[in-house]
């Protein structure tokens, strides 16, 4: 049985994780320079091959003149290569963004938290019940004494946990599919 303040705790724990999140965030009322941007984007023109220019600018200063820079044309051909150009503000919530990913990975810690727990607690729940025993036919018994030996060097003392289980009915999957395999080969040569 685990003590109180486990128990205490581990109710306790989303909430503190959630506050040291939030607290950790930057508390701007402001856009950060990371949160807009003005992306130019100029095709080819003449003997210049076509760029891609980025720069943090204000909405109404996002055009060619003031994103472009250095300007790869002489005085005379700018409004030219500037009409060539596409320029589009963009804006995104990298706050927002911070605040998805701290969510995904609590929530993906505390999954985590909840594995380790179960594995702790997975032995303790299922003791062997040594007034019952289990009523099996010749061949599980056999099948189960093979995969017992079969898994015990691989898996230790541990008995009844959740991947002895499943690699045991993997085992007897597999010995399943031997035996289909092996029926239907003798029968094709029997056959031809």
């Amino acid at each position: 049985m685990l003590a109180p303040w486990v128990l205490k705790s581990l109710k306790l724990w989303p909430l503190v994780a959630a506050v040291c999140c939030l607290a950790a965030l930057p508390a701007q009322a402001s856009k950060s320079s990371e949160d807009i941007r003005c992306k130019c984007t100029c095709p080819p023109y003449r003997n210049i091959s076509g760029q891609i220019y980025n720069k943090n600018v204000s909405q109404k200063d996002c055009n060619c003149l003031h994103v472009v820079e250095p300007m790869p044309v002489p005085g005379h051909d700018v409004e030219a290569y500037c009409l060539l150009c596409e320029c589009r503000y963009e804006e995104r919530s990298t706050t927002t963004i911070k605040v998805i990913i701290v969510i995904y990975l609590s929530v993906v810690g505390a999954l985590l938290l909840y594995m380790g727990f179960l594995m702790l607690v997975d032995p303790l729940i299922r003791k062997p019940d040594a007034y019952t025993q289990p009523l099996h036919n010749e061949e599980e018994n056999e099948d189960a004494r093979s995969l017992a030996a079969a898994a015990a060097p691989l898996t230790g003392s541990r008995a009844n946990t959740v991947l002895e289980r499943v690699e045991g009915a993997q085992q007897r999957w597999k010995q399943q599919v031997q035996e289909q395999r092996k029926t239907v080969f003798d029968r094709h040569k029997m056959l031809s």
